[in-house]
């Protein structure tokens, strides 16, 4: 199951969800969870591939998408601003040093 951790852009303020680990709703969904987070890219190919592969290709994103969102939400500017142990858990499951890290927010 998915880890959630909230994302924070310091010039913005916007907070979005974060997540890492495996994506049941990727899984059972296929590309709808990236097209309902805006990344339509991933999404509409996630969808075609799915069908083409009659739904290999949606086993193998639910192991995958979670980290590539979260990773470029990171790249995007966003900061870990949860509770440090869920940044923390984050940050190892991501792979990411603690330079995206922003004060907890609790």
């Amino acid at each position: 199951m998915a880890t959630v951790v909230m994302m924070k852009h310091p010039q913005t303020g916007l907070t979005k969800k974060g997540f890492v680990g495996f994506s049941w709703t990727t899984l059972f969904f296929g590309g709808f969870p990236a097209l309902f987070r805006g990344d339509w890219v991933i999404g509409l190919v996630l969808i075609i591939l799915s069908v083409v592969t009659w739904g290999i290709a949606g086993i193998i994103a639910a192991f995958l998408y979670n980290k590539h969102y979260t990773t470029k939400l990171i790249e995007g500017g966003y900061q870990f601003a949860d509770t440090e142990a869920l940044n923390t858990i984050a940050r190892a499951k991501l792979g990411v040093g603690t330079a995206s890290v922003a004060p907890s927010l609790s």
